[in-house]
């Protein structure tokens, strides 16, 4: 048995970002370049894709929630503890009583080895969500809904997805993180297909080369967009890691060399992307400008060694980017 029982809410006006997904504990290393049989000493942060998301966004001010599952365990315990210290609303983060709260653990090797080992066994609570269990309007009328790949995996997760984002019906700004993670899939595709029948949802798709190969079958990055685009996304951004980033909207491409970082943990950058990515939006900022402030978001956290707790405040992109005077550098708020 399981339930959602969100908090009472002090304000129930619209969120800015909604997420829904994937949560856990990420256990990292305190010591890097070492085999994880050799570590003794770990760091317990918060983690999980759609939960990353949902932090970033609350630490430029926006109003962020993350719909979710934990254990009714000590670790879920930590997740709500953790929501509420970063200024997520956790009302809905729902409780399994027979799943454990996942965990993960990751080797770090800078600059681009991070093997990650994920404890979900035998299924994660975030894909044990039921279509019955959302709460549709706030849903529909969050400024930004954020929806992952992973989530469209295995039952009743899949299904809680898609109507969810049948019940956005394409309103606002309604995200799809490829976020294509092997392990959680029989096949490439399989997880493909359902790829698809997400991007007739969405207004907005981000992802890498392999994950928009996944997802349209093309990996050139200006096809891929195109691939994109053409389920009817208004937006679709691909990750070229060392090239930058490409983004296409209707009007026209752009594309965002990387901002030069000494790799510390190269996890959690992409989530560091998505927030600020959700905040250039939100604010109504020229594409190149969102980009640029996203691209910097990630480099940011790819220093650091956590995932939530290491997402930066827009005064620390800036200082990133250059300062607030730097070319198309500087912020505006909306």
């Amino acid at each position: 048995m399981s339930r959602l029982e969100p908090s009472p809410p002090e304000d129930v006006g619209v969120f800015d970002v909604v997420t829904m997904g994937r949560v856990g504990v990420d256990l990292y290393p305190l010591r890097t370049g070492v085999p994880l049989k050799d570590v003794d000493t770990f760091g317990r942060f918060l983690g999980g894709t759609a939960t990353n998301v949902a932090v970033a966004a609350a630490r430029y001010g926006r109003r962020s929630a993350v719909i979710t599952k934990t254990g009714a365990d000590p670790f879920g315990d930590f997740v709500r503890q953790a929501l509420m210290g970063y200024g997520v609303d956790d009302r809905f983060v729902g409780v399994s009583e027979r799943l454990l709260t996942p965990l993960a653990f990751c080797e770090i090797f800078p600059p681009d080895d991070f093997p990650l080992y994920f404890y979900r066994s035998p299924k994660a609570p975030d894909l044990d969500i039921e279509p019955g269990e959302l709460d549709l309007d706030a849903i529909a009328a969050a400024r930004i809904f954020w929806v992952t790949l992973t989530g469209l995996s295995v039952e009743p997760s899949r299904s809680a997805t898609l109507a969810a984002l049948e019940a956005r019906g394409r309103r606002g700004i309604t995200v799809l993180d490829l976020d294509y993670r092997p392990m959680f899939w029989d096949s490439r595709e399989q997880a493909g297909t359902w790829a698809r029948k997400a991007l007739d949802h969405a207004t907005v798709a981000v992802g890498n080369l392999d994950e928009c190969a996944t997802a349209v079958g093309v990996r050139d990055p200006h096809e891929a967009a195109r691939a994109l685009r053409d389920h009817g996304v208004s937006l679709a951004v691909v990750k070229q890691g060392p090239r930058g980033v490409l983004a296409v909207d209707d009007a026209g491409a752009v594309e965002v060399p990387p901002v030069p970082v000494e790799v510390v943990n190269g996890l959690g950058a992409g989530d560091a992307f998505g927030g600020a990515l959700c905040h250039g939006l939100l604010s109504g900022w020229d594409l190149r400008r969102t980009v640029r402030f996203a691209n910097a978001a990630g480099a940011h956290v790819a220093g650091e060694l956590a995932c939530s707790e290491a997402m930066p405040t827009e005064a620390q992109v800036l200082t990133r980017l250059g300062g607030p005077n730097r070319e198309n550098g500087g912020i505006d708020h909306a």
